[in-house]
């Protein structure tokens, strides 16, 4: 909060739509998803339950926080840590690019080629 709490600047007005927006949001989705999935983290899967639930999230697969089907297909659960990992490889993936760039071609030599034949040329 700003230090003159009598008159909250524009940023804190800006930051508390931003969180009521994001609450309103994440009401629906969520509630849905945890009645439709169980408690447990779509990557490490560790489980939850009532006590620590509010570190369970809701993951977008396709990363738009609009896409909300009712049948949950573009949800996933994950814990606060692979949700975080989740959308700092999305960033790096939006940053870096994908695998766009040159490819090297696969090794060819076979350090074993031949192996057999020297084998059964000492017996």
């Amino acid at each position: 909060m700003s230090q003159n709490a009598g008159n909250p600047s524009k940023l804190d007005k800006l930051l508390a739509e931003q969180r009521e927006y994001i609450a309103k949001r994440e009401g629906g989705y969520r509630e849905r998803a945890l009645k439709m999935y169980p408690w447990v983290c779509g990557r490490c899967a560790r489980e939850f339950t009532r006590a620590n639930v509010r570190e369970l999230t809701v993951h977008h697969v396709d990363h738009d926080h609009d896409n909300n089907p009712a049948d949950g297909s573009n949800w996933e659960l994950l814990c606060v840590y692979c949700h975080d990992e989740e959308h700092t490889k999305f960033e790096d993936f939006v940053r870096y690019g994908g695998s766009s760039g040159k490819r090297r071609k696969a090794a060819t030599h076979n350090p074993f080629a031949g192996l057999r034949e020297a084998l059964e040329k000492k017996k």
